[in-house]
């Protein structure tokens, strides 16, 4: 299942084109490549987008971007500008069909996902680099919270929308010394 643009994406990616002008871009879980896009379409630098799904990952591949099969940066050696991510961002729903929970579920409390994203991501963006996240008021915070701090990074809430029984964000996040 690839994930289809929704309201998450769509408020992403009106960030993702004020952020990659003339940046070195990377879209993890690219889904369809709609963020990927607009950063190509935007004038980024460079563009590669990742996704653990084959099926996505061939699909952004047809529309001429640069895509490969990663787990999150398991395959990633490059360091970006902007790095993007509009995660699996909710908690784990047994009456949620197995099949969706991949592209929706961020863990059993729904951090999860991010909570490794993070820890992996600074490795990979450069010193004055950003990274766009999208998150839901339905995500836990606390643990994001304390991450950051513990690895040096701060947020700042650069977006956000009201749709349905959720509040979505999309955060900044930087080195502390930026």
């Amino acid at each position: 299942m690839i994930y289809e643009p929704s309201d998450d994406s769509l408020l992403l990616e009106e960030y993702v084109k004020k952020y990659a002008k003339g940046k070195s871009v990377l879209d993890v879980g690219s889904g369809s490549g709609i963020l990927a896009e607009a950063a190509v379409c935007n004038k980024a630098g460079s563009v590669l987008a990742s996704d653990i799904n084959p099926e996505a990952v061939a699909l952004i591949k047809s529309k001429g971007i640069p895509a490969i099969k990663s787990n999150l940066f398991e395959k990633i050696k490059s360091k970006f500008d902007l790095i993007i991510f509009n995660p699996p961002y909710l908690p784990r729903d047994s009456r949620e069909p197995k099949s969706s929970q991949l592209v929706t579920t961020g863990g059993k409390g729904g951090d999860e996902i991010i909570l490794r994203f993070l820890k992996q991501a600074r490795s990979h963006i450069k010193n004055n680099g950003i990274i766009l996240i999208l998150l839901s008021s339905l995500t836990p915070r606390k643990r994001i919270l304390k991450l950051l701090a513990e690895i040096g990074f701060k947020h700042k809430v650069v977006g956000s929308r009201k749709v349905f029984m959720e509040s979505l964000e999309v955060w900044e996040i930087k080195h502390n010394n930026q």
